[in-house]
C-alpha cells in the first residue's frame, strides 16, 4: 500500500483543475456569441464551428491516452505531457480570439475554426494523461479520494472564476478588443494550471502501470452489454446536451431578452452557484433515499427551473435570475448521482464478467460528454437559424420576434423537455449497491486476458 501523500502533491495535482475548469467553460460560454455578434458569422455555420472541434475530441480521446500509456520518460509517462498539451492549449486559446480582422467572414471564420482545433487536440493530450494520472501516483483508495476531493474543489472555483470573470472583461473593454484581451486572460489562468500541476506533482510518487490492450472498437462492444451503464450514459449525456443548449444561450439571453449585456455574469452565477453549496446536501438526500431517486430528484428541479424560464421576456428580470438560479439547484444534484452511480455500473460488470475494468467505463463516459456538451452550443445555433437569428459584428442588431422566441425557448423549453426525456432511460435503470452482492471487485475480478 502506497504512503499517504503529501499535501503538496495533493494540491499540485489538483491545480490541473485551473487547466481544465477554463477551458471546459469558457468556449461553451463565449465561443458562439463571439462568432454571431462580433464576427457576424451565421448561426448555423457558427454551431458547426463550435461543434466539430470538440466531436474530434471525442475520437482524439483515446489516440491521446494510448500515445501517453507508451511515453517512456525519467518523469513519468504522463508528466511530459501536461507540458506539452497545456502549455500548447494555452497559446491556442490566446489565438482562438485573437484573429486580425481581415474583413472576411470566411477568413476569419476559418481562423477560428483552425484555432479551436488545436485548442481541442492540445487540450486531449493534456486532460488524459492528467485524468490518468491518480491510479500512477497511489494505489490507496481513501487516498485517491482525498486527491479527488482536492481536485472537485479547485474545479468547482475555477468554473465559477472563469465564467463570471470572461463576460465581465468582454463587457469592460468592449468589441472585439473585449474578446482579444478576455482570451489572454484566460490563456494565462489556463498556463498557471498547466505549470502549477506539473511542478506539484514533480515529487509525487510513480507507480508502474501496464499499457491497456483494446481498441476503441472493443471498448464499445464492452459498453453495449453493460444494460445499465448504457442506461445511466443516456441519461447523462442527454442532459449534458441540455445543459450545454443552456449555458450557450445565457449571453443571448442576457443581451437580446434582458436586455443588459452584464446580466450574463449573474446568469452564471445562478447556474453555477448552487453546486458549490449543494452538492453535499444532495450527495447527503441521496444517502437517505438511494442514488437512483435523488438523480430523479434533481432532474425533476433542473427541469422545472428551465420550464419557469419560458416567461424570460415578459417577467422582471429577478424572475429569470431565480429560474436559472432553480436550474442551478437541479444542475448541482444531476451532477452528484450520475458520477457517484458510474463506479456502481463498472463494479456490477466486473461481478458479471470477472474483470475489472473502470478505466474503460471511465474513457467512454468522458468521451460521451464531451459529445453531449459539443451538441448542446450547436442545437442552441440551430434555433438560432430556425428563429432567422441576425448576425452582426457588432452585436447591438434588433433581433426580429422569432428570433428572440427561438432565444427563449433554447434556453427554457427545449432543455426542459430533454431533461425529461432522459428520465425514461433513467427509470429503466435498475442496478443497486453491487457490493451488496459481493465482497469486493478485486476479490472476484481475477486476472482476464480478455483486450479492454
Amino acid at each position: 500500500m502506497s504512503e499517504p501523500l503529501t499535501r503538496g502533491v495533493r494540491v499540485g495535482y489538483a491545480t490541473g483543475s485551473v487547466a481544465t475548469g477554463a477551458f471546459g467553460t469558457v468556449p461553451g460560454l463565449m465561443l458562439l456569441p463571439f462568432l454571431t455578434d462580433s464576427l457576424g458569422i451565421g448561426a448555423l455555420y457558427a454551431g458547426l464551428i463550435v461543434f466539430l472541434p470538440k466531436a474530434w475530441d471525442v475520437i482524439l480521446n483515446p489516440v491521446a491516452g494510448r500515445i501517453s500509456d507508451r511515453t517512456d520518460d525519467p518523469r513519468g509517462p504522463r508528466r511530459p505531457w501536461l507540458l506539452r498539451g497545456g502549455l500548447s492549449l494555452a497559446v491556442a486559446f490566446a489565438l482562438l480570439f485573437a484573429g486580425p480582422s481581415s474583413g472576411s467572414q470566411g477568413l476569419d471564420a476559418l481562423w477560428v475554426l483552425v484555432c479551436f482545433l488545436g485548442c481541442a487536440t492540445a487540450y486531449a493530450f493534456f486532460q488524459v494523461p492528467y485524468v490518468a494520472m491518480p491510479a500512477e501516483i497511489t494505489d490507496s483508495y481513501d487516498e485517491r479520494t482525498r486527491l479527488m476531493s482536492w481536485r472537485v474543489a479547485i474545479l468547482a472555483f475555477t468554473i465559477m472564476l472563469a465564467g463570471a470573470t470572461a463576460p465581465l472583461i468582454r463587457d469592460a473593454i468592449g468589441g472585439r478588443d473585449g474578446y482579444r484581451v478576455m482570451g489572454v486572460v484566460m490563456a494565462v489562468l489556463i498556463a498557471i494550471g498547466v505549470v502549477g500541476t506539473y511542478v506539484g506533482t514533480r515529487n509525487a510518487p510513480h507507480r508502474e502501470v501496464s499499457a491497456g490492450a483494446g481498441s476503441l472498437a472493443d471498448q464499445l462492444r464492452i459498453v453495449s452489454q453493460a444494460r445499465d451503464f448504457r442506461l445511466l450514459l443516456i441519461t447523462f449525456v442527454l442532459q449534458a446536451l441540455a445543459t450545454g443548449c443552456m449555458l450557450a444561450g445565457v449571453d443571448y439571453l442576457a443581451g437580446d431578452v434582458l436586455e443588459w449585456q452584464g446580466a450574463s455574469t449573474i446568469l452564471f452565477v445562478c447556474f453555477v452557484g448552487p453546486a458549490l453549496l449543494l452538492t453535499p446536501l444532495w450527495a447527503r438526500l441521496g444517502t437517505r433515499v438511494g442514488k437512483k431517486q435523488g438523480y430523479v430528484a434533481a432532474s425533476l428541479v433542473l427541469a422545472a427551473g428551465a420550464l419557469l424560464a419560458i416567461v424570460a421576456r415578459e417577467a422582471p428580470a429577478g424572475v429569470v435570475f431565480a429560474a436559472t438560479g432553480l436550474i442551478g439547484v437541479g444542475y448541482a444534484g444531476a451532477q452528484v448521482f450520475p458520477m457517484a452511480m458510474l463506479p456502481d455500473a463498472a463494479a456490477a460488470d466486473a461481478l458479471r464478467t470477472g474483470s475489472n475494468r473502470v478505466g474503460v467505463f471511465t474513457g467512454v463516459w468522458t468521451a460521451a460528454e464531451t459529445l453531449g456538451l459539443a451538441l448542446g452550443p450547436g442545437l442552441f445555433a440551430l434555433m438560432l437559424a430556425a428563429g432567422d437569428y441576425r448576425s452582426s459584428t457588432s452585436g447591438d442588431v434588433d433581433q426580429p420576434d422569432s428570433a428572440v422566441t427561438a432565444i427563449v425557448l433554447g434556453f427554457s423549453l427545449v432543455p426542459a423537455a430533454l431533461t425529461l426525456a432522459s428520465l425514461w432511460w433513467l427509470s429503466r435503470y435498475s442496478l443497486g449497491d453491487p457490493t451488496l452482492l459481493v465482497p469486493s471487485i478485486e476479490e472476484t475480478a481475477p486476472d482476464s486476458q480478455e483486450p479492454v
